[in-house]
């Protein structure tokens, strides 16, 4: 996976500027993650990464990094 389109697509997500994320943000500091960017990351992560993902491994991430891991595992 490339990380810098990982984040392109988080920051999409989010609904902020390209290059926003550089990966080592908290999630609790992101003001749009939430419930719905949490289910459009599952569906991000179904589709080109062909990884099934759960709510419950989702909350156990604390920062975008630890969302990038998630789905390289």
């Amino acid at each position: 996976m490339n990380q810098q389109t990982f984040l392109a697509q988080l920051d999409e997500i989010l609904e902020l500027p390209k290059g926003t994320l550089q990966g080592g943000e908290a999630l609790a500091d992101l003001e749009n993650w939430d419930s719905l960017a949490m289910m459009s990351f599952i569906a991000l992560a179904s589709d080109p990464y062909e990884t099934t993902l759960s709510p419950r491994a989702i909350a156990g991430c604390k920062t975008v990094t630890d969302l990038m891991t998630l789905v390289q595992t």
